[in-house]
């Protein structure tokens, strides 16, 4: 279960894979391009909802991808540049650039304006229409990509928003850790049961701190995970 499409365009192979690692891990589906040329080419052949773009581009420069992009639609695009001036900046959001990060930049950072870049997009397209999942005053929204305990704002991770999605969309089944981590990580091999052990700890501490007094998630011994009556 993809979160997003995003389509990465740096030309320096260290820092193209590190954030594709990170994204993947997060549960995008990333395509990695290497020069503006063949960002291009990927972004006019298939349907991205971010692009990632560095400035200072081989064959296509960032500046003309975006000015190309933003010209045809508009477009969630994150600028990742070494330029770091106020006009570097203010020249790139003027012509259509989402945000700007300079380098060096902080990979938690880069998921978090990811995450915002999206859910803002999510919200222009889908307008007022909205289609939430509620469970004993836990409610998650698939359109807005938001969750709220009692009204009260909870940020997720696109890896946590993902296993309440899935515990929620059928909340009196117990899924197997082997289910979630096919769904959300969207792999077959079921590795390490610690990483789905670890995301909902996070989950039951983040619903935690809003209401302590309720248990969202129940444990089935032996088996796996349900939402609790």
């Amino acid at each position: 279960m993809s979160l997003g499409k995003i389509l990465i365009a740096e030309d320096d192979n260290d820092i193209n894979h590190l954030i594709s690692d990170v994204l993947t891990r997060e549960g995008y589906t990333v395509t990695q391009a290497f020069s503006g040329t063949e960002a291009k080419l990927y972004w006019n052949s298939e349907t991205f909802d971010l692009l990632l773009c560095d400035l200072m581009l081989p064959g296509l420069t960032g500046e003309e991808l975006v000015a190309e992009i933003t010209a045809k639609q508009n477009a969630a695009i994150i600028v990742i540049s070494a330029k770091n001036t106020v006009m570097d900046k203010v020249d790139l959001l003027k012509l259509g650039a989402s945000d700007y990060m300079t380098k060096p930049f902080d990979i938690e950072e880069l998921v978090a304006r990811v995450e915002v870049q999206l859910r803002k997009a999510n919200v222009a397209s889908l307008g007022d229409k909205d289609d939430a999942l509620v469970w004993n005053g836990l409610s998650l929204s698939e359109d807005r990509y938001s969750a709220q305990v009692d009204g009260v704002d909870v940020r997720l991770t696109a890896r946590e928003f993902g296993i309440l999605q899935l515990l929620l969309s059928n909340p009196s089944k117990v899924f197997t850790k082997e289910n979630i981590f096919a769904s959300v990580w969207g792999e077959t091999e079921f590795i390490d049961e610690n990483t789905v052990n670890v995301h909902m700890s996070n989950i039951r501490g983040k619903l935690g701190k809003v209401a302590p007094d309720r248990e969202f998630v129940e444990t089935v011994w032996g088996i796996g995970f349900k939402m609790k009556n």
